[in-house]
């Protein structure tokens, strides 16, 4: 299916990047051999993604609740003297942690990540997801020589699997929520820019086409009065103004 996937997203110009969820025994050495196996299969197809870094391009790899893993057991595969060390191999890249707390700094610095993305859609929700922190995020990441990814979405309500959590809901308000989001990202400059998410519905995220729909007792956000295309053409907008601030 990932072929599949690739050949897709080529067809329409786009990219692929991996993000690495938790698995079992999770370190260093298997860090790397998800990355071998990855590169190895699908990194010679032009839908793979890459960033030039220093003038080499090299792919990305996003590391989800990276903080759960101790630094040394990453920098066997993250620093340039790691026992399982991928720097300056063919399986080099760019590997972005997470960032929940502004404690998690020295956490991505100690692992020798490239840099690191906040996930979150919810602004508010932690200290990386919040908006009004991205300036001193970023300057720190600045001073760390880390890249700095803020993530954006376009509302979020996942009371549906986690009833207690209602407190993180963000309404959509007809996309300034979304709106809100990208305009605080823009303003820092970012090289990076992740959207969470394309279909992550059970979080209330997504900016795929969508129709109201009810089931059983539960209704679906949909985006009435807009179109079922609405958060894609938002999306769309968002990504040319990002490529001309970045010129």
């Amino acid at each position: 299916i990932m072929m599949m996937l690739f050949d897709a997203a080529a067809k329409y110009e786009l990219k692929i990047a991996f993000h690495l969820e938790p698995f079992k025994n999770r370190n260093g050495q298997t860090l790397r051999e998800v990355v071998k196996y990855v590169i190895d299969k699908y990194g010679n197809h032009s839908a793979f993604y890459r960033y030039e870094i220093r003038g080499t391009k090299l792919p990305v790899f996003y590391v989800y609740d990276s903080y759960q893993i101790s630094p040394q057991l990453w920098a066997d595969a993250l620093s340039q003297d790691g026992k399982f060390s991928v720097r300056g191999t063919q399986y080099d890249a760019i590997f972005l942690g997470l960032l929940v707390e502004f404690e998690h700094f020295s956490h991505l610095t100690e692992s020798k990540f490239d840099g690191f993305y906040t996930y979150f859609a919810s602004n508010g929700f932690v200290y990386g997801s919040s908006w009004k922190n991205w300036p001193l995020i970023s300057k720190e990441a600045e001073k760390r020589k880390l890249i700095f990814v803020p993530s954006i979405g376009p509302g979020y309500l996942d009371t549906r699997v986690r009833s207690w959590n209602g407190k993180n809901t963000k309404l959509r308000l007809n996309g300034k929520y979304y709106k809100s989001a990208f305009q605080s990202a823009l303003a820092v400059h970012p090289k990076l820019l992740t959207i969470t998410s394309f279909n992550e519905w059970h979080e209330g995220t997504q900016v795929e086409s969508a129709i109201p729909k009810t089931i059983t007792d539960f209704k679906y956000e949909d985006y009435y009065p807009n179109a079922p295309e609405y958060y894609l053409n938002l999306t769309k907008s968002f990504a040319e103004e990002y490529r001309k601030s970045i010129k």
